[in-house]
C-alpha cells in the first residue's frame, strides 16, 4: 500500500449525552470524500479512539467503510492492551475493507519492558490480516520508537512504515538511513496514486486493460463485473515515513523527502493542509513555506485546547464536531473565540 499524501485523522462524534453518534459520522467522512486528501484514519487516540468500546469500534470501521471514497485509502489506528485486543481491530478493519492498520505500542508501555513492546510489535504484524504502519509518539504522545527499534521492525515483511509524532529533518534522516535496504512493489493508478482494497474489489483493471481475475471470481453467481477505468501498476518505495500530530516543520520535511502527514488540523481544516502539501509538490516551496506558517500559528491553538479546540473547529468549518466525552471538556466561550480567530486564515 503506498502511503502519501495528507491524511486525515477522524474525530469520534459523540452526542451530548455522549453516546456514540452514527449519523454525524457518516456526514463527516462523506465531506472529508469529497476533499484532496489521500487517507482517512479512524481510531487515533488524539481523536478521542481510545474512548470507544468494542462494539462501537466495530460499528465506526463499518460506516467508514461503506461511506468513503473507494479511493481513499482507509487506515484503522491500533492502541490495545493485549496483541489479543489488537488483532481484534486488525481483523475487524480488513472485514470493512481498510487497507491498514496504524499500530501504536499498548497504552501501559511504561509498565512494560523494551523487550514486551517489541514482541507486541512483532506479533501483531506476524498475524495482523493487513498491513502495519507503525506509530511513534512524543512527549505525552505515548511511546516513542528508537530509530534502532524502527530500522528491526521495518524488516518485517509486514511493516510498511512509521506515522511518526513530532518527526524532525534529523530523525527523517536517521529512519531513511538505517532503512535504506527495506523494499516493497505497491500497487498504484497510472499517475502513481494507491490503489486501495475496495478499488480492487470493485473491479479496477491491470495495465492489460484486464478485469482483476479476483473482482470476477468474488462477482458471484450470474453478477457482471463492474468495471472501472482505472488502470494498476506496480511501483518499488522504501520504508515509507509519515510526519504525525503538529504542522510544525513540516515545509523542511516535505524539502526532506517524507511521504506526507497526519496534521491534527486535518480534521478541521482539510483543505488549507492539503494546499500546503501541494504547493510544495507543484514546485513552489515559497507558497509551501506561507502555507504552513499559516497551519503552525493554528497549531498552537490546537495543542493548548486539544480535542475540544479541534472538535470545535470542525464545527466552524462545516464538519461535525460536537463535544468531547466526559471527562474532556467542551469549551467555554473563551476558548471557542480564540478557535475562531485560529482558524481565520485557513477557513474552508
Amino acid at each position: 500500500m503506498l502511503i502519501d499524501g495528507i491524511h486525515i485523522p477522524l474525530t469520534a462524534p459523540f452526542t451530548r449525552d455522549g453516546g456514540s453518534y452514527p449519523h454525524k459520522l457518516e456526514y463527516n467522512v462523506g465531506r472529508y470524500s469529497l476533499t484532496p486528501a489521500s487517507g482517512l484514519v479512524a481510531l487515533t487516540s488524539e481523536m478521542e479512539g481510545a474512548s470507544l468500546s468494542d462494539v462501537e469500534i466495530a460499528e465506526t470501521l463499518r460506516l467508514i467503510g461503506e461511506v468513503a471514497d473507494p479511493a481513499k485509502v482507509l487506515v484503522a489506528a491500533v492502541a490495545k492492551d493485549s496483541v489479543r485486543g489488537a488483532l481484534y481491530v486488525a481483523e475487524t478493519a480488513a472485514k470493512e475493507g481498510f487497507d491498514l492498520v496504524l499500530l501504536a505500542a499498548p497504552p501501559q508501555w511504561e509498565s512494560l519492558s523494551e523487550q514486551e513492546v517489541m514482541l507486541y510489535f512483532q506479533a501483531v504484524a506476524d498475524r495482523a490480516p493487513l498491513p502495519i504502519a507503525l506509530s511513534s509518539g512524543a512527549r505525552r504522545q505515548g511511546y516513542r520508537l528508537s530509530v534502532d527499534e524502527i530500522a528491526e521492525l521495518a524488516r518485517h515483511s509486514n511493516v510498511l512504515g512509521i506515522y511518526d509524532h513530532g518527526l524532525t529533518v534529523e530523525r527523517l534522516h536517521a529512519i531513511s538511513g538505517a532503512t535504506g535496504g527495506v523494499r516493497r512493489e505497491v500497487l498504484v493508478t497510472s499517475v502513481f496514486a494507491p490503489v486501495t482494497r475496495r478499488m480492487q474489489q470493485r473491479g479496477v483493471t491491470d495495465e492489460t486493460g484486464f478485469v482483476a481475475a479476483a473482482s470476477i471470481a468474488n462477482a458471484g453467481p450470474g453478477a457482471a463485473p463492474r468495471m472501472s477505468a482505472v488502470k494498476t501498476r506496480t511501483k518499488a518505495v522504501g520504508f515509507q515515513v509519515m510526519s504525525m500530530g503538529s504542522s510544525t516543520g513540516f515545509a523542511d520535511l516535505l524539502k526532506s523527502g517524507v511521504a506526507g502527514a497526519m496534521l491534527s488540523l486535518a480534521a478541521c481544516s482539510p483543505q488549507a493542509c492539503y494546499e500546503a502539501y501541494a504547493a510544495f509538490k507543484d514546485g513552489d516551496p515559497a507558497l509551501a513555506e506561507e502555507k504552513v506558517q499559516r497551519l503552525e500559528e493554528a497549531d498552537a491553538m490546537a495543542d493548548h485546547l486539544g480535542i475540544g479546540g479541534l472538535k470545535y473547529g470542525c464545527d466552524c468549518n462545516g464538519y461535525y464536531g460536537g463535544e468531547p466525552r466526559l471527562p474532556r471538556l467542551a469549551l467555554n466561550a473563551e476558548g471557542r473565540a480564540s478557535v475562531e480567530r485560529a482558524l481565520a486564515g485557513i477557513r474552508n
